[in-house]
C-alpha cells in the first residue's frame, strides 16, 4: 500500500541566544521594540510536515509519498530525500519562491521567538491528488489553506481514505471548514490544544466526532494518547524514551506510525503503539529527521515499553 502525504515542506533555521530574552526586552518600551540577539550556535535542519511523516515512514519500512510545493532554494532537500530513498515524484518547485522556512531563536529559559516565511507553501493548491497514481491511504497535513481544502475534496472524490491533521493550519479554519474537513476525512488526528479548539469551533464532542469518522486521535504528550472509535475508546500508554531532547517534530513521528498501522492493517491498539514509539525515538534527538533505528531495534524498544512484542 503507498500514501500520499500532502502537506508542507520546509527548511528550519534553529539558533540558540545563550542569555534570556526578559534580560533584554523592556516590557514598557515593547511598542519601540528595536533589539538584536547574538546567537553563536545555529544549525539548519530538514522539516515541514510532509517531508517529516515520510521520513518516519520511511524508517518503519512503509511507503509514503509527499506531496507539497517548494522554491528555488530545495537542492539541498532533495539530495537528502535522494539519499534517503524518499520519493519525489510530487514535490512541486516553484522557481519565483523560497522553500518555506522557519527561523526560531531560542533562549536559556526555552523560550523561542519563531518567524514563519510560508513561499511555496501557499501555493500548495497547484499539486493535485489525482496526479499520483497506485495511492491507498492519504494524509491531509498542515499546508498551504488552498492546498489543505482541495486535497480534501480531491481524496474524497476519488474514494481515498485520509488522516485530517491539522496542526498549525487550524488557525486558518473557522467552525464550518473543520466541520467539512471532518465530515470527508476517514481518520483525524490532533493534540489535546488542537482537540479543544476544533471541539470549541464545531460544537462537537469528541464521541460526535469519531461518529462520523472511522477513528479520532488525540494524542496528549507524556500522558499517552486517546483513540475514539464509534462504540469505545482506546487508551494507549505513552512510550518509554530514553532521554528528551527535543519535542520538536514528534507528532509527525506518531502520524507516521498511524500511517504504517493503517497501510498494514493492523488493530488499533498495535498501532497507537507502534505510533507512540516513534515519538519516544523522535524525542532523543535533535531536529526532526536525524533519528534513526533498525527493524530489530525498534521491537526492542516496542517491548521495553509495552511489556510485550511486536507482531509485524
Amino acid at each position: 500500500m503507498s500514501a500520499l502525504i500532502c502537506g508542507s515542506m520546509a527548511y528550519d533555521t534553529i539558533m540558540v541566544f545563550h542569555d534570556k530574552f526578559k534580560n533584554h526586552i523592556l516590557p514598557d518600551k515593547v511598542h519601540i521594540l528595536n533589539v538584536a540577539f547574538h546567537v553563536p550556535d545555529m544549525r539548519r535542519e530538514f522539516g515541514g510536515c510532509a517531508g517529516n511523516i515520510a521520513y518516519n515512514l520511511k524508517l518503519l519500512g512503509g511507503e509514503g509519498k509527499p506531496m507539497g510545493t517548494v522554491g528555488a532554494d530545495f537542492g539541498p532537500y532533495a539530495e537528502w530525500m535522494d539519499q534517503h530513498g524518499i520519493a519525489r515524484d510530487h514535490i512541486k518547485q516553484i522557481n519565483e519562491t523560497y522553500t518555506a522556512q522557519a527561523f526560531i531563536t531560542t533562549d536559556m529559559d526555552d523560550n523561542q521567538i519563531i518567524a514563519f516565511h510560508p513561499g511555496a507553501m501557499d501555493l500548495a493548491h497547484q499539486n493535485r491528488v489525482q496526479d499520483a497514481s497506485g495511492v491507498t491511504l492519504g494524509m491531509v497535513s498542515p499546508d498551504g489553506r488552498d492546498g489543505m481544502i482541495e486535497h480534501a475534496t480531491q481524496f474524497a472524490e476519488a474514494g481515498i481514505p485520509f488522516i485530517f491533521d491539522p496542526g498549525q493550519g487550524l488557525p486558518l479554519f473557522g467552525g464550518d471548514d473543520l466541520k467539512d474537513f471532518i465530515d470527508k476525512a476517514s481518520y483525524v488526528c490532533v493534540n489535546d490544544y488542537e482537540g479543544e479548539l476544533i471541539q470549541e469551533r464545531t460544537g462537537w464532542s469528541p464521541h460526535e466526532i469519531a461518529e462520523r469518522v472511522e477513528a479520532l486521535i488525540i494524542t496528549r504528550g507524556a500522558k499517552g494518547s486517546e483513540i475514539y472509535l464509534k462504540n469505545k475508546r482506546i487508551d494507549i500508554p505513552a512510550a518509554r524514551p530514553h532521554e528528551i531532547n527535543d519535542p520538536t517534530g514528534c507528532g509527525d513521528a506518531f502520524r507516521a506510525g498511524l500511517l504504517y498501522g493503517l497501510m498494514n492493517d493492523m488493530d488499533w491498539e498495535t498501532t497507537g503503539r507502534i505510533a507512540a514509539m516513534m515519538g519516544a525515538i523522535k524525542i532523543e534527538k535533535h531536529g526532526t529527521q536525524n533519528h534513526s533505528f533498525s527493524r530489530a531495534e525498534f521491537e526492542e524498544r516496542y517491548k521495553e515499553s509495552f511489556g510485550h512484542g511486536l507482531a509485524w
